[in-house]
């Protein structure tokens, strides 16, 4: 109480004393680590640190027994707070298992348990390492065994230039630190292989002796089927620890190198956490789980076997909550129920404690039970504040809670602020705060639109008092009065809601399918309400928005639609339109399919080879939304058409391989189109060559006929047949002229006919295959005879069935003696002086490229052949043999013949009975 003189008048004023202090029982702020490691130069720091009023007293307990800091050399205690400073030259004597408490008059709290451990410098004792000796080929393990540390170092093999041991499939460190290799080379001879360990607490890196690895040449390196260098044997039992990461190793020597690969016998191994290591030798999961119980087998390859090992994992975990128990704040005469369940493999142990005292020293309180691991006090009293701690142990780890019951009387509050504004839409749940404290905890009510809101059967007031209320509607919209109340007061707030309009996609995009190419638009047309300011509509593809860009036209976006210009494959995806406000937002998809013809088929594979047949496999493409109706396989032969691809076979769209019948003396090359209805796709990339060998044809000409056009020459016709895969357009008509004349041959086109020429030195120049007349043979010539004509199908291999048989008449004949020519009877077979040993191999079969003749004097611009020397025909005793060079054309290809001429019977030169024989074409007997 204080005067104060105002105006002649004396004024007492009283000024009430302040508010106590907000009392609050002792709070840990600060976990601390539960294992410490201390080496020679490093001090110890003990932390504890907690809240609370009045002021804590701190307490350490060492090993289980009370312990005084302030009496022990070389420890300080921060001021204010809990933390031990033990400096290094004390450190090595305070190794120990300690805890800490903090007290005041509201209870007591206890932090977990610190286990300290010192350890020296690690050192690598002294040791005498011998070399190695191994032979080329065999497998060999170099040890390293750090010293123990219960932080283990890390481990890396050098040589002594510092430079890290390569290691691959073949040469890898496991996880013990030693390094294996799973067959030596004599690259692998070395004298100085040193494992080094890196010691991260005493920050520290020592190395062992150098082990010297001798490698001893071999000119027969032994095969040897896998086996697991690590582990051992063909199965074991692996813990893993819950949230942990798990590794499995498997190493494995032999010759050839083996490959290790994983799988997992019980089910899949959990893709998005699994990594492969260490040349897949190292499966590891990370963020174990207790579904990753289960079988998990390696299994190490090479052409000479399979070893495989079997992990028989199970699944461990420290303890870890199911329902943890939390500091509350209660009345007089409220009963309390602190419930403490805990997961953990093994079972954890739990036990209760209050004040830091086991549930077992305590003195016996009725108020005071535990059921079912629950803690519970009945009609607790302002003298019953207390600090409870429910510690669970097994041998992975520990968990402990402090939990503090404060008993007060306090009046009703309500901590949220007043005339809060709250907006929601159509539908929406609306959510009025009232979050409120008391002793005891005040009862909270709300009254508004509805009197009061609790009947109504969509709201509900959560235990913070919030209010919710589902499926908000226009109706709703007002004020609310939020009551709280308990035994000493009771106090109100109120606050405002509005329920607006939902947003609408009256009409949303469609999905459709476009051919590619083409455009697509989609519509989007939205209501808002019109009171809400802050809104939009946003186009996205694939969870991703779209955006124009001005360097490309792609897309375009204009109020109510969205347009994509050309669209391709990679447009393919679903497309959404989102319309938001600041309180709602809606969205609609649709989906956009491009079809067009089939993608490329891939993996074409030509497979079961036969000599004239052979089987194609392929995979299909992406069939673009289009169900794929066939295949067509396409075919390239390097020696009679290169560059041309022709049709060879179409097979059902549901079968992705083909077998095709191949001719005789091909180099094919294949490929694959799949087609819908769109067309074909492109074609697969080529397949390998598959080349056939020469055979004899399979059937000869029909149709045969001839006649003589001039006084000294010839016509023969004749009927191309074929099996199997023929030429697109047959030679039509096949025309020749012979003239039996010695040194000549004249093969010419008569209008569509096929002809070619042969010229006074025995050599032969091609026609003009687009037009020609028959050539005049110079004077001198002795005319053409009645004969008849014998033809036979022949490729270089042999010849074809019987021949077919055809007379013919000279046009003009003239008397024998007048022309020099001797009369010869018609010879019906092939005369034996003249076999086709020499027809050149590329000239085998004959439809492949145009021969290059000896005399090119005649050539025409439309039919030019390559360069080509063909050997002449043998000459036999009996009879002589002229080879000449020719040409057949046709109006898709030039074909290259060969023209033989013979002669038997007469006196020892070239006369007598006369043979002309198209060598590789057809050959003719007159």
């Amino acid at each position: 109480m204080g005067a104060e003189q105002v105006a002649g008048f004396s004024v007492s004023v009283t000024v009430p004393p302040p508010p106590p202090p907000v009392r609050q029982p002792p709070e840990m702020t600060e976990q601390p680590v539960e294992k410490l490691v201390v080496f020679p130069s490093d001090d110890i720091v003990l932390r504890c640190e907690a809240t609370g009023t009045p002021p804590l007293e701190f307490r350490w307990t060492k090993d289980g027994r009370w312990f005084d800091p302030r009496q022990e050399a070389g420890v300080t205690v921060v001021e204010g707070s809990g933390t031990l400073y033990v400096n290094n030259s004390n450190a090595g004597r305070h190794q120990g298992v300690y805890r800490c408490y903090a007290s005041n008059d509201l209870g007591t709290a206890m932090g977990p348990e610190i286990r300290v451990i010192a350890e020296s410098t690690p050192q690598w004792p002294k040791e005498k390492v011998l070399p190695l000796e191994v032979e080329e080929g065999e497998s060999v393990i170099l040890p390293c065994n750090p010293p123990a540390s219960a932080m283990p170092p890390k481990i890396y093999w050098l040589n002594s230039r510092i430079v890290h041991i390569a290691q691959d499939e073949r040469v890898s460190m496991g996880q013990d630190g030693y390094l294996y290799f799973a067959n030596v080379r004599r690259s692998d001879s070395h004298p100085d292989y040193i494992c080094h360990a890196h010691y991260l607490g005493p920050r520290t890196i020592i190395q062992k002796e150098p082990i010297e690895l001798r490698v001893r040449p071999t000119n027969s390196v032994k095969f040897r089927q896998p086996r697991l260098m690590v582990p051992p044997g063909e199965s074991s039992s692996h813990v893993a620890l819950r949230g942990s990461s798990l590794a499995l190793e498997c190493i494995a020597e032999g010759f050839p190198t083996p490959t290790v690969e994983w799988i997992r016998l019980n089910g899949r191994l959990p893709a998005e956490r699994v990594a492969l290591e260490n040349s897949q030798k190292t499966l590891r999961i990370r963020d174990v789980v207790e579904e990753d119980d289960g079988e998990y087998q390696c299994l190490a390859r090479n052409t000479q076997g399979t070893a495989r090992h079997t992990y028989t994992v199970t699944v461990e975990a420290a303890p870890y909550w199911a329902q943890q128990p939390h500091s509350r704040v209660y009345g007089p005469g409220e009963n309390v129920r602190l419930d403490c369940s805990v997961y953990g493999k093994p079972n954890p142990l739990v036990s209760w404690r209050i004040n830091g005292v086991p549930w077992g020293e305590l003195a016996p309180d009725p108020t005071r039970t535990l059921r079912s691991g629950a803690l519970i006090l009945s009609q607790v009293q302002p003298n019953d504040s207390l600090v409870t701690q429910c510690e669970a142990v097994n041998h992975h780890g520990r968990l402990l809670a402090n939990a503090y019951i404060y008993v007060i009387q306090l009046p009703a509050r309500i901590l949220t602020p007043d005339k809060q504004r709250y907006a929601v839409v159509e539908n929406q749940t609306a959510s009025l705060d009232c979050q409120t404290f008391g002793a005891p905890m005040p009862s909270v009510e709300f009254t508004g639109r509805m009197e009061p809101a609790l009947q109504d059967e969509r709201a509900f007031i959560h235990t913070n008092g919030s209010l919710h209320l589902p499926r908000a509607q226009r109706q709703d919209t007002g004020a609310y009065v939020c009551l709280a109340q308990n035994d000493q007061t009771n106090v109100t707030i109120s606050a405002w809601l509005e329920v607006k309009g939902a947003t609408r996609i009256e009409l949303g995009p469609q999905s459709a399918v476009v051919k590619k190419s083409s455009n697509v638009t989609f519509q989007c047309l939205v209501r808002f309400d019109e009171t809400l300011q802050e809104r939009g509509v946003e186009w996205w593809r694939d969870g991703r928005p779209i955006r124009e860009s001005d360097d490309s036209d792609k897309y375009t976006i204009e109020p109510g639609w969205l347009r994509i210009s050309g669209v391709d494959y990679t447009d393919q995806g679903v497309y959404s339109c989102r319309a938001h406000t600041e309180l709602d937002a809606v969205e609609e998809s649709a989906e956009l399919r491009v079809v067009g013809r089939p993608g490329p088929v891939s993996e074409l594979q030509v497979s079961e080879p036969q000599e004239r047949r052979v089987k194609l496999s392929w995979t299909p493409g992406d069939d673009h939304n289009s169900p794929i109706e066939k295949f067509v396989v396409e075919a390239e032969d390097g020696l009679r058409d290169p560059g041309t691809w022709r049709d060879v076979s179409t097979v059902p769209g549901h079968q992705p391989w083909a077998q095709l019948h191949l001719v005789p003396y091909g180099d094919f090359r294949f490929r694959v189109r799949a087609a819908n209805r769109f067309g074909r796709g492109e074609p697969s990339a080529a397949s390998a060559p598959v080349r056939t060998s020469p055979a004899a044809p399979e059937r000869y000409p029909e149709g045969v006929a001839g006649e003589g056009n001039e006084t000294n020459n010839m016509l023969i016709t004749w009927k191309v047949t074929c099996r199997g895969a023929c030429p697109p357009q047959p030679l039509d008509p096949p025309h020749m002229h012979i003239c039996a004349a010695p040194g000549h041959c004249l093969l010419q086109r008569v209008g569509g006919s096929v002809s070619c020429a042969a010229g006074a030195h025995g050599g032969v120049g091609p026609t003009d295959c687009a037009q020609s007349r028959p050539r005049v043979v110079p004077g001198g010539e002795p005319p053409c005879l009645s004969a008849s004509v014998t033809q036979e199908g022949l490729s270089s291999p042999g010849n074809s069935p019987a021949p077919g048989l055809a007379s013919v008449s000279p046009a003009h004949p003239s008397p024998p003696a007048a022309r020099g020519a001797l009369p010869a009877p018609p010879v019906q077979s092939r005369p034996p002086s003249c076999q086709p040993a020499g027809v050149p191999a590329s000239l085998s079969p004959p439809l492949v490229k145009p021969a290059t003749p000896r005399d090119t004097e005649s050539h025409p611009p439309a039919c030019t052949p390559r360069k080509e020397t063909m050997p002449p025909w043998s000459q036999a005793a009996t009879g002589c043999c002229l080879s000449v060079g020719g040409w057949l054309c046709s109006r898709h290809r030039v074909l290259s013949c060969v023209v033989q001429r013979s002669v038997q019977g007469g006196g020892g030169g070239c006369s007598g009975a006369e043979t002309l024989m198209v060598a590789g074409c057809w050959w003719f007997m007159v």
